[in-house]
């Protein structure tokens, strides 16, 4: 389909798309299999001005949107959900920056983060907060100048990686949700360590790490926003994130897609390549439905995400949720396409299905999607 993208929204498509053609596609499966940071294709992508593709011009970026975002995470991904996480995650842990960052914060952290210098992440997550994000234990204690962090956060995508991390600990437990701040950490900080480091399933390039808080002290100058502000500086950091999440999975699918059909025609059997069976013919059907659905969500909820729109929530997670149930979908018929060949290493497609897995967990599980959209509609009809 045309969706209309402008001249700029173009040349971020195809630059992604030679990129991960030519420089991610074949080192994806060595990447799997050693799970080292990919530092080459993050020095590529930062050359090629893509970390910088939604930062406003003044702080270094190429002052595109969501949209933008969305686009080049989708084309990377096609080649490899893994690697691309690098980048995606690095604006995951920006985005808390853009919504809430003060004036000198943008222009401290921002350049570095736009210019590819540096990695950010976004650390929420703890042992046990999960879906529960309310129930997080890392607590801050004002002294001084200073907030003084202990605990533990884990499954932090960079974790080890990043040097700008943004954190949410508990400055008031006795408030709940409402006692979270949130802040803005740099690797090297003393107190701040990081633990091990997961043996993941799939996205195997991207580090996943505990980070750990020993009476870390983190200047006051580094709260975002204000103390007590966290659970709303982490709900809208998903509003705009949720897409790029679905954008991964949308490009984990379309990649599936394409292998898959490139192979039917080439996988002989019964003296006939097997894209000429009907049952094949259906299943491809059905994954290009998908794909293309799920990319006119996607790219319609980034478009009501950069027009300033305030209720975005619902659409959010909306793109989430049907985008990674999409990719699991896709990339686990791409296997049956595949046969034994699927199952086997040597081909992509069983990579594609083991990245697809996370996209339906991360950033709130898809049944927590399915909570934010439904509580949303009865909102609504209880104010009409």
């Amino acid at each position: 389909m045309d969706y209309l993208l402008n001249e700029q929204q173009i040349m971020i498509r195809d630059l992604c798309r030679q990129i991960a053609q030519e420089k991610i596609a074949p080192v994806a499966a060595e990447y799997d299999k050693t799970e080292e940071f990919p530092w080459p294709i993050v020095k590529l992508l930062a050359q090629a001005d893509l970390f910088g593709v939604s930062i406003p011009v003044e702080y270094g970026g190429l002052g595109g949107g969501v949209l933008e975002t969305c686009i080049a995470t989708e084309e990377l991904s096609k080649a490899c959900g893994g690697i691309t996480l690098c980048f995606a995650a690095s604006y995951l842990g920006l985005d808390p920056i853009l919504l809430f960052g003060n004036d000198e914060q943008k222009k401290k952290y921002l350049p570095d983060l736009a210019a590819g210098k540096k990695l950010a992440a976004f650390a929420v997550t703890e042992p046990a907060a999960g879906s529960d994000a309310s129930a997080i234990q890392t607590t801050a204690k004002k002294k001084g100048e200073h907030y003084v962090l202990n605990g533990m956060k884990h499954f932090i995508t960079n974790g080890g990686d990043a040097d700008t991390y943004v954190v949410i600990a508990m400055t008031d437990k006795t408030k709940g949700a409402r006692g979270a701040t949130a802040f803005i950490l740099e690797k090297g900080m003393k107190g701040f360590t990081f633990g091990k480091k997961e043996d993941k399933l799939g996205i195997r390039a991207s580090s996943t790490r505990e980070l750990i808080f020993t009476d870390c002290e983190v200047p006051k100058e580094n709260i975002l926003g204000k103390e007590g502000l966290g659970f709303i500086v982490t709900m809208k950091t998903f509003d705009v994130s949720r897409p790029g999440v679905a954008s991964q999975a949308l490009g984990i699918a379309a990649g599936a897609l394409e292998s898959a059909v490139k192979y039917s025609k080439e996988r002989l059997q019964f003296g006939k390549p097997i894209s000429s069976f009907q049952g094949i013919q259906w299943m491809l059907a059905d994954m290009a439905t998908q794909v293309e659905a799920a990319r006119a969500l996607i790219y319609a909820t980034a478009r009501m995400i950069d027009s300033g729109a305030k209720d975005v929530s619902k659409y959010s997670a909306m793109a989430k949720l049907f985008a990674s149930d999409v990719a699991m979908k896709v990339t686990t018929d791409a296997v049956q396409i595949f046969g034994g060949y699927g199952y086997i290493k040597e081909y992509p497609a069983e990579k594609r299905m083991r990245d697809a897995k996370i996209t339906q967990i991360y950033e709130g599980t898809n049944q927590i999607q399915r909570n934010i959209i439904a509580l949303q509609l009865i909102k609504e009809m209880a104010k009409s």
